[in-house]
């Protein structure tokens, strides 16, 4: 029985095997190998509910234009949720936008995960809403507290 030995080139010999970008490459493969994840800040704890849920918002996905503040929030479920195997979620992000001189918000789109906090296969439940759906923010409600964010308003 044989083995096969995968062989790295000489370091010494490298730079004139495969060029000066060799190291150049090795370096960024290794600078960049860990998974990237999104920085996701939990939203205040009044308007969470850890039995059935926790919300975050992506910090670097706000975008503000006058009075109108847009954001992609995560909706971390405790238990899978959906009814049938291809549709079951555990975690959805959702774009929503936030009109602070009017109270209200909308939603764009949306996207189920399999895996908790937005990670693994997206499972086909998602889509886009009209974006002339104004809903208004309810009093001590988990928008109330993502208005509050975006808007920063206590």
């Amino acid at each position: 029985m044989r083995c096969l030995v995968q062989r790295w080139p000489n370091p010494q010999t490298a730079s004139g095997l495969f060029g000066g970008g060799f190291w150049l490459l090795i370096t960024l493969l290794a600078l960049s190998s860990g998974p990237v994840y999104a920085e996701w800040v939990a939203i205040e704890k009044k308007y969470q509910s850890p039995g059935l849920q926790m919300v975050y918002i992506e910090s670097a996905t706000i975008r503000r234009e006058g009075n109108l503040v847009t954001m992609v929030i995560l909706i971390d479920w405790t238990m899978m949720q959906g009814n049938r195997s291809p549709s079951r979620f555990t975690s959805t992000k959702i774009t929503r936008q936030f009109d602070c001189a009017e109270k209200r918000f909308r939603s764009f789109a949306f996207t189920d995960y399999w895996g908790h906090m937005g990670t693994g296969i997206p499972t086909g439940g998602g889509g886009y809403t009209s974006e002339s759906h104004w809903v208004p923010v309810e009093p001590e409600s988990l928008n109330q507290g993502l208005w509050e964010v975006a808007c920063g308003k206590p």
